[in-house]
């Protein structure tokens, strides 16, 4: 029986932990769920699950659909999404049946890589190994989870790159929806088609995006510039940081300098002409807020705290009132103290 092999990458690492690795379990449970109630995917479908954090794991090796049992995802340290990539190869030169002059081998394995980080090792070698052995016999779906992927990074191994944009229940529901829609029609073509092509649905309706890889976006390294949105007249607003190299002030440390970003200002913009101007790159840059020295003014109301960080990750402004609401996404509460390790934020271009 000619197999069609499927292989799910999870990244199991510490930012995962909480509700993001709770919601991954949970879908592979759904997907599972659905694919027993498909004859196609009954007759032709292997399950194998790899996670990764600093190391890489199998979970459950390649298990006929009707046996296959969804683990418990643990949590490590680290994204070593170099290693991973070497684990999953070494598997596949194991696992994977090759076509032999008596016998045609599996189909082409599928595999769904989810990350929410960039790699914390250095992935360069893999990625050779992967493009001039395997990825011409494999297809590869790199998912981003949120916005702190390099999503160009991962262009290097793949032309299947998207990007859940939204963290929600609904949009993970959504997302393993369409996974798991993907499947069905990969086994439905393999079966009744006899063609290993991916053909993956449209990601319409879903907060889920196709990313162009070959757009490459730059940042200007010298200012780190970030957008805020008043709460009192819902106006954009840019703040500029001016990049700046200081000494180390610490005891018997000379020599050393650090870098941190000063506040130049605050201002007020148009966000219609601002947007017709803007081209579509999105950095996928972030920038702590310990980075960030100097808290503006609103410019386009005068409230105080013109660099407040709602929970959506979005910067808005807080005057005097106790109760306030984000203009992004209408959450509403009052203000606490941020973590002392400061909070991420998305810069702009530049």
């Amino acid at each position: 029986m000619r197999r069609l092999p499927i292989y799910f990458l999870i990244d199991v690492s510490e930012s995962m932990v909480g509700d993001p690795i709770e919601q991954v379990q949970n879908g592979i449970k759904t997907i599972i769920q659905e694919l027993r109630t498909d004859p196609y995917a009954l007759e032709t479908v292997f399950v194998s699950v790899i996670a990764f954090a600093g190391k890489a794991k199998t979970l459950v090796p390649l298990t006929e659909l009707f046996k296959f049992y969804p683990p418990i995802f643990p949590i490590g340290g680290g994204t070593s999404l170099g290693c991973v990539m070497e684990f999953l190869m070494d598997d596949i030169d194991i696992s994977i049946q090759k076509n032999t002059l008596e016998t045609k081998g599996d189909w082409k394995p599928i595999i769904f890589l989810f990350t929410d980080g960039n790699p914390t090792d250095n992935p360069t070698k893999a990625f050779k190994r992967w493009n001039e052995k395997y990825r011409k016999h494999c297809n590869l779906i790199a998912i981003s989870i949120g916005n702190n992927v390099d999503t160009q990074m991962l262009g290097n191994i793949t032309n299947d790159v998207l990007k859940l944009k939204e963290t929600d229940e609904s949009s993970y529901k959504s997302f393993f929806k369409w996974v798991t829609d993907s499947i069905k029609t990969s086994s439905l073509s393999v079966s009744e088609n006899f063609s290993d092509d991916l053909n993956l649905p449209s990601v319409n309706g879903i907060n889920l995006e196709k990313v162009d890889t070959n757009q490459i976006c730059r940042i200007d390294e010298n200012f780190a510039v970030v957008m805020g949105k008043c709460q009192t007249t819902k106006r954009p607003y840019l703040i500029k940081y001016a990049k700046r190299l200081k000494p180390l002030e610490f005891g018997g440390i000379e020599g050393f300098n650090i870098t941190d970003f000063k506040l130049v200002g605050a201002y007020s913009i148009d966000g219609d002409v601002y947007n017709e101007l803007s081209d579509d790159s999105h950095t996928n840059r972030n920038i702590n807020t310990m980075e960030l020295r100097g808290v503006p003014t609103c410019p386009c109301c005068g409230n105080q705290l013109g660099f407040v960080v709602c929970e959506c990750g979005n910067i808005f402004c807080v005057g005097e009132e106790l109760h306030n609401k984000c203009p992004w996404c209408g959450m509403e509460g009052t203000i606490e103290a941020g973590d002392s390790n400061g909070m991420n934020v998305n810069r702009t271009i530049g």
